[in-house]
């Protein structure tokens, strides 16, 4: 019994790490691009569910039209947002900007709570079973269905920094912003995409953690848990932001499965993946893939 618990946890470990790589991305993606740190991205998992979680109760859209129509929506939103908010921003004190994510994000959450209210409100079923069975174990099908397209969002990831003329804007761009501009790239266009892709790769998230839990305004503490993957991967690694997601979500599953079965603690699940990062960043406080820097002075 205890084994096949803790193979139900590792399962569950592999698939919410999948889910919390796809979103760490998202944090590295705007770091590579801008040196900022988006603290707001916790928001941008709230709107894309509360958006998919509207069209499907309110529209009385098919879930499978409302949810790319919720890429959509959030491709714009992140469009829109850096070119009215963030582009002013450009030249000014990295702080400055890090905290205008903080204050975007406290707008964001105040927003969501005035229109949609401030109790879960249940996704209607979407798949017609409530679990499947994989080598013998129960997994809810938006676990599934969030492990596939999150496979397949790597995998885009991986052609568009390699083949694309975007994605080699966005990795010189990452590299130089001077030299890039020098180069005839639009860094504000470089800017603009990056805030796009990240809040609609972010949707994906909101939308498969709502679908299990119910939208809510906890869905933005989302964002917190994904910053440990994050560091732990390194800060500018999008490798190290996948295999940091799955060290998370392997850790908290883990955590659960000590704490229930001997320390009795009540909440390792949570903090464990916070002690790890403390640690990690003792050892190596560039993550496990990020880049040393060397300032001359």
């Amino acid at each position: 019994m205890e084994s096949n618990l803790l193979f139900q946890l590792m399962v569950n470990g592999v698939i919410v790490g999948t889910l919390y790589g796809v979103v760490a991305m998202c944090f590295v993606l705007i770091y590579k691009s801008t040196q900022v740190v988006n603290f707001a991205q916790g928001e941008f998992l709230l709107i894309g569910a509360w958006t998919c979680w509207w069209l499907v109760t309110s529209m009385a859209l098919p879930f499978w039209i409302a949810f790319p129509m919720t890429f959509l929506f959030m491709l714009a939103f992140g469009v829109t947002l850096q070119m009215v908010v963030l582009r002013p921003m450009i030249g000014e004190p990295v702080i400055s900007v890090i905290m205008v994510t903080i204050g975007l994000s406290i707008f964001f959450q105040a927003v969501m709570k005035s229109i949609f209210g401030v109790w879960p409100q249940p996704f209607p079923e979407i798949f017609p079973v409530k679990s499947v069975n994989v080598l013998g174990l129960q997994v809810q099908p938006a676990y599934l269905m969030s492990l596939v397209v999150s496979v397949v969002i790597m995998g885009l990831f991986a052609w568009f920094f390699k083949y694309s003329r975007m994605g080699l804007a966005m990795r010189a761009t990452a590299f130089n912003q001077q030299v890039a501009q020098s180069l005839g790239i639009s860094v504000k266009n470089v800017f603009a995409m990056a805030w796009a892709i990240s809040a609609m790769v972010s949707a994906l998230a909101g939308v498969v953690v709502g679908m299990v839990n119910g939208v809510s305004s906890a869905l933005s503490f989302f964002g917190i848990k994904v910053f440990p993957a994050v560091i732990v991967g390194g800060l500018d690694s999008i490798v190290g932001a996948i295999i940091g997601g799955l060290i998370i979500g392997l850790l908290e599953n883990m955590a659960e499965y000590v704490d229930g079965q001997w320390l009795h603690v009540g909440n390792l699940y949570t903090v464990a993946p916070f002690y790890v990062l403390v640690i990690i960043l003792m050892i190596k406080p560039y993550g496990l893939f990020g880049t040393k820097t060397i300032e001359r002075v």
